[in-house]
């Protein structure tokens, strides 16, 4: 039999204790590796690319910059200063770091200090201590001061795993904050180029309405002088109808847009206007480079990787409640019947402790504890990849939508010329009596369409570049071109 001094046993026990202190129940957190398709694959391109490495902390520039929008910056500022879901992530960020303090906080000692005094009058016909002594009453003091230090010892890492866990929570709440931001952002800047497309339809129709009844009454001098017949003139009252109640339905859609600028931007929908005006905008290049690398800036990503750290180091919390909890105390101060007497040596109490708990049955409640963790944490895996999947499948769109848009917009302008086109030989030959009114009416209802397909094309472009944008990330460093954008070049009254 191997027999162990004192000394010799109180230091293995010393190294027994440092080496589980060493150890933390439950898996630790490993990144998923994602299966990328061929044109996504930075590697296959000879690059790096590093799975679940976010870098959405870069994505704090004022992107909405590069579209030159003078206006458009002043709402984007009121927004990050007024908006209330931002308000409400930045309060969400704040518990998430205060949540981390907390949990921090177990990993030290705890102190506290007591102080009390009772004075107490015992009763002679209490049972007595022993037979044949008689009680006697009493009345005494006890006025006493002491201390308390208790400390969990970590030995199964339990407490690491829970402070892991808060600082993934805090990282997962930062990445929410970006996405709140970013969600809030482009979706003013989307509304915001909504708006000014209705702005130049509104235009184009009232022009239209101008032209419309120049002509209307050209047409009524002509009936008066028996040059024109009762149908022209009713074609050309409908036309003048028609486009009338489309002004109205372009002035709602306005109204509508401008409301919803108001609450993004924090302000009350009757406290607010925006005055229309037409701009022309050129749609900034978007350098998009290797795709993969969104996955490292789009903040949700970012969050759904980080909710994979919480599930994680939750399944170490519930797998600690397999072990023992070991609590160190010590206690001490002073007691005494007379308070004069307090802090004198007798009066010194003192106390050193430790406590082990080892839960032996429960009925199952651990394993379910343990279950129930990890399957939180297959539920957080599967859905990291499916906000994987929807950031390629928004960035995919972004750039098919940019591509073909741009197509769209060279055709809708040659639509334009030719439309034009039409209107003029067709006013012509009905003026010079060659040809009847309504093949104007035709050509007039085709020029506006094209006008307005035209106008309509270009607000898709600049919402669509919102959106690429936000798929993108919000943005990325050394990489942005800030466009010659936002020149006005005609201002009509408000609504």
């Amino acid at each position: 039999m191997i027999k162990l001094s004192r000394l010799q046993f109180y230091s293995a026990n010393a190294l027994l204790l440092s080496w589980l202190a060493g150890c933390a129940v439950g898996p630790d957190y490993k990144k998923v590796e994602l299966t990328l398709p061929a044109n996504w694959d930075a590697q296959a391109q000879g690059k790096t690319f590093q799975t679940a490495t976010p870098n959405d902390g870069s994505l704090k520039g004022n992107w909405w910059e590069m579209f030159g929008d003078a206006q458009l910056n002043v709402l984007e500022q009121q927004a990050l200063t007024h908006n209330q879901s931002l308000v409400v992530a930045a309060e969400h960020l704040k518990q998430a770091r205060l949540q981390l303090s907390v949990a921090s906080a177990v990993q030290l000692p705890s102190l506290a200090l007591t102080a009390g005094d009772a004075r107490t009058k015992t009763s002679a016909d209490r049972p007595v201590a022993a037979y044949g002594s008689q009680n006697q009453s009493t009345v005494q003091s006890n006025p006493q001061v002491g201390f308390a230090v208790n400390y969990e010892a970590d030995l199964f890492g339990r407490v690491r795993r829970v402070v892991e866990s808060a600082t993934a929570a805090q990282a997962q709440a930062e990445a929410d904050f970006e996405n709140a931001r970013l969600v809030v952002l482009s979706e003013l800047a989307t509304d915001y180029f909504k708006l000014r497309e209705l702005d130049a339809e509104i235009d184009l129709v009232q022009k239209s309405v101008v032209l419309q009844q120049k002509a209307l009454d050209f047409i009524q001098v002509r009936h008066d002088l028996n040059a024109a017949n009762g149908l022209d003139l009713a074609q050309q009252q409908a036309l003048l109808d028609s486009s009338k109640t489309q002004l109205i339905l372009l002035q709602n859609q306005r109204a509508a847009a401008q409301n919803a600028l108001s609450t993004l931007s924090g302000k009350a929908a009757p406290e607010f206007t925006l005055a229309a005006q037409v701009n022309v905008f050129n749609v900034p290049a978007f350098p998009v480079g290797v795709p993969s690398d969104v996955l490292q800036r789009r903040p949700d990503v970012a969050s759904a990787e980080r909710a994979m750290a919480v599930a994680n180091a939750n399944i170490g919390v519930a797998r600690a409640a397999y072990y023992p909890s070991l609590m160190l105390s010590a206690n001490g101060g002073w007691n005494s019947t007379e308070f004069s007497n307090l802090f004198n040596a007798p009066s010194i109490l003192w106390s050193l402790g430790a406590s082990l708990t080892q839960t032996l049955f429960d009925n199952g409640k651990t394993n379910a504890t343990v279950g129930i963790a990890e399957s939180g944490y297959q539920s957080t895996l599967a859905n990291y990849r499916q906000t994987v999947l929807v950031a390629m499948q928004e960035v995919q769109t972004g750039v098919d939508a940019s591509t073909l848009l741009d197509a769209a917009n060279k055709q809708a302008q040659s639509a334009v010329k030719s439309s034009a086109r039409a209107f003029e030989l067709a006013n012509d030959r009905y003026n010079g009596g060659l040809d009847i009114y309504l093949n104007v009416i035709t050509a007039q209802q085709a020029l506006l369409a094209s006008q307005r397909q035209a106008i309509q094309i270009q607000g898709q472009q600049m919402t669509n570049a919102v959106y690429l944008v936000k798929a993108l990330g919000g943005g990325w460093n050394g990489l942005q071109s800030k466009a010659e954008t936002g020149k006005t070049v005609s201002t009509v009254s408000a609504n």
